[in-house]
């Protein structure tokens, strides 16, 4: 059996993802998918551009207009929401979330705790 092209290495999980939301915030613009290629360059194919852009709608993790006959995208959130779906993203490939969750918390530097802390508080309040 011939060995593996190690050009060709498959990206991990989500990273292609993660580098085309990364194009969009750095565009600050509606921009098309061809331009998302070509910004991300490489060998990325138009195709793939596509199939990710359209996973992510599916996430709702952008957005996109109809601009003449091509639609231009846009990321849902600001750099944060980008952090805090990749977080989902993680805890979404873990069986035992509350073990991943604890293991977070437990490890917070007590800054960053405690404003975890007011963020559950106020969501608290506002249900």
């Amino acid at each position: 059996m011939a060995e593996p092209d190690p050009r060709r290495r498959r990206r991990a999980q989500g990273a292609l993802e993660t580098q085309v939301l990364s194009a969009l915030h750095t565009a600050g613009k509606p921009v098309t998918a061809g331009w998302v290629q070509e910004y991300l360059g490489a060998d990325l194919a138009y195709t793939t551009v596509m199939t990710v852009l359209a996973r992510l709608l599916a996430k709702s993790a952008v957005t996109r207009r109809r601009e003449g006959r091509s639609f231009v995208w846009l990321p849902a959130a600001d750099e944060a929401g980008l952090a805090a779906l990749k977080m989902h993203r993680v805890l979404d490939g873990e069986q035992d979330r509350r073990a991943v969750l604890a293991s977070f918390i437990t490890t917070l530097p007590e800054g960053d705790e405690q404003v975890l802390r007011e963020l559950l508080d106020q969501a608290g309040d506002e249900d």
